[in-house]
């Protein structure tokens, strides 16, 4: 059997046991569940990537002291600045992990709602719907079906809706964390790092893309996206604390 099956096969068990509470959206909601089980699976590295990201803060003194001292002398200044990581034990990629261990659960979803067979049967899962909106269907679909305000694009503004509070939360967020750690600039007033602050203005501004993707992506796919970026925010605001 292979992995693709097998994560099939677990989609509709978590969807069997939650169909008395949930009736016909209870593969939508062991897609959620599914999410929320990954998340706490990973928490672990969020930790951890929330210690890097303080022990980061840490360190940017000491190496604004190494750009200034080695301001003339690149390859000087970054092999410093990779020293000083590897004595403190910071890993710069550390933020990355949690991100990236979460791709092949959200690639397999997006692949089942995609796939008219499983295994050399039928894909049942694809006949499940969150309300009016079938879980494989795309929002261009329930535009065509309906239009905005059919029953099935009611279903995706209320996703529009709480995918932009979880990312106006999450802009917050990055704006209180740009400015607790200003980007650092050199003694005749420049940055340090040439493009580093235009990055830094712009960030906030990368959850507001969710939209976008839960917009083209299956249904369970934004479903996944959206359980995934609300976890994102309220873990990140209590392990920041």
């Amino acid at each position: 059997m292979s992995v693709f099956s097998v994560f099939a096969h677990l989609v509709e068990q978590l969807a069997d046991l939650l169909q008395p509470l949930f009736r016909g959206s209870a593969a939508a909601a062991a897609i959620v569940l599914f999410t929320a089980l990954v998340r706490l699976l990973v928490h672990p590295l969020s930790r951890a990537a929330a210690r890097g990201r303080r022990a980061q803060a840490a360190l940017r003194p000491r190496i604004a002291e190494l750009r200034g001292k080695y301001a003339r002398d690149p390859e000087r200044l970054q092999k410093a600045v990779l020293d000083l990581h590897a004595k403190e034990r910071v890993s710069p990629l550390s933020g990355c992990l949690p991100g990236l261990l979460q791709l092949p659960a959200f690639f397999l979803l997006y692949h089942l709602f995609s796939s008219p067979t499983v295994g050399g049967r039928s894909n049942e899962l694809l006949a499940h719907r969150l309300f009016a909106a079938p879980l494989d269907g795309r929002w261009a679909d329930a535009l065509g079906a309906g239009g905005v305000f059919g029953d099935a694009g009611l279903v995706y503004l209320g996703l529009f809706a709480i995918v932009f509070a979880v990312a106006a939360f999450n802009y917050r967020l990055a704006k209180r964390t740009r400015a607790n750690n200003p980007v650092a600039v050199g003694a005749g007033g420049g940055e340090q790092v040439p493009g580093l602050g235009a990055v830094a203005r712009v960030m906030p501004f990368m959850s507001f893309f969710t939209l976008v993707t839960v917009a083209v992506v299956p249904l369970a796919g934004a479903l996944y996206v959206l359980t995934s970026t609300a976890w994102t925010a309220v873990e990140r605001a209590a392990l920041d604390r």
